[in-house]
């Protein structure tokens, strides 16, 4: 991250910051990440600003130290994101300042588009058959019908709108199919159950009979994504630890 975010994030441009953790969420709302608007004050060290605390409607919005943060900056050259944390807070004159420590790296954010993280996860899949897609129109992927043979398979990346994995086999593009696979989601493993459209599916060029699949979830439940955000964010900031204590 050395010398990164002070080519891209400047004192004056806007950020926009939305609560990692649900219990930082607004109440009226419940888990839906509200956004909440400021502007960099100071960029003081390559993971350290100063950001203004948020005002809404007249009202100053105290954020807690040791929040965390995904944050998304508004610089000339587009949107960056990254995760931070909440690390003071003090009143200098009359400007309310918010101490964040960058915990993620800064990237380019497409918009519309969810952060691939890469991995190296197990996973089962099926295609599903005519009958059980009508289930999916309604997120009832609990209705399926059980116990079909699956296929194994290792998934490359995941994101909170789909995945890529790669097999010994291949589906057809557009076809649906079962994704069965375990995250450790706040120290507990938790089997999700989602189905997904192929979108594209090829040959490596390196691994003859190898296919890789790109697969966009259907209908998934909010919280359920989440979870998989959160997922994401917990084990990027573990390697960024790692990496830390490396250097």
């Amino acid at each position: 991250m050395a010398n990164l975010i002070s080519k891209y994030v400047v004192p004056g441009c806007r950020v926009d910051l939305q609560a990692i953790d649900h219990s930082l969420a607004d109440p009226e709302i419940g888990v839906s990440r509200r956004t909440h608007q400021s502007q960099v004050l100071d960029v003081l060290s390559d993971d350290r600003i100063e950001i203004a605390m948020p005002i809404e409607k007249s009202k100053l919005i105290l954020l807690p130290v040791d929040g965390e943060y995904d944050l998304y900056f508004y610089g000339d050259s587009g949107l960056y994101q990254c995760y931070a944390r909440v690390v003071d807070r003090y009143k200098n004159n009359s400007i309310y300042v918010l101490v964040l420590d960058l915990i993620s790296n800064l990237r380019k954010y497409q918009r519309r588009e969810y952060y691939r993280f890469s991995c190296a996860l197990e996973m089962n899949s099926r295609q599903l058959q005519e009958e059980e897609i009508s289930f999916t129109d309604h997120n009832q992927v609990d209705k399926l019908i059980p116990e079909l043979p699956l296929k194994s398979s290792i998934i490359a990346d995941i994101s909170g709108g789909g995945l890529r994995f790669v097999a010994n086999y291949a589906y057809e593009v557009q076809s649906m199919i079962l994704c069965k696979y375990c995250l450790t989601i706040n120290g507990q493993v938790k089997e999700y159950n989602l189905a997904g459209r192929v979108l594209a599916v090829k040959e490596l060029e390196n691994r003859k009979g190898v296919y890789e699949h790109r697969v966009q979830y259907v209908n998934m439940d909010s919280e359920e994504r989440e979870e998989i955000i959160k997922y994401i964010f917990d084990e990027e900031r573990k390697t960024l630890k790692n990496k830390k204590e490396l250097e």
